[in-house]
């Protein structure tokens, strides 16, 4: 069993995530991991999941919040019909 890095719950289901940077962390959980891996909005400050919109000097987690952070070109991917 392993501790999570994150909560410190000892679980033998726990799962390491080794960065691109080559850090290394385990986890417990995903929502563990999204806590500790996953960018922040620059404008409301949620946990960015998805793609998310990045913009010149941050990363948004949509293209409303982006627009209010300064992105004035900012869209929403979304697949039109």
């Amino acid at each position: 069993m392993s501790r999570c890095s994150i909560c410190g719950n000892d679980y033998a289901a726990s799962f390491e995530v080794t960065t691109a940077e080559g850090q290394r962390f385990t986890f417990d959980s995903l929502e563990c991991a999204a806590q500790q891996l996953a960018p922040v909005c620059g404008h409301c400050g949620c946990r960015i999941l998805g793609h998310g919109i990045e913009g010149a000097s941050a990363r948004y987690c949509c293209a409303h919040c982006a627009r209010e952070g300064g992105e004035v070109e900012a869209v929403d991917n979304t697949s039109g019909s």
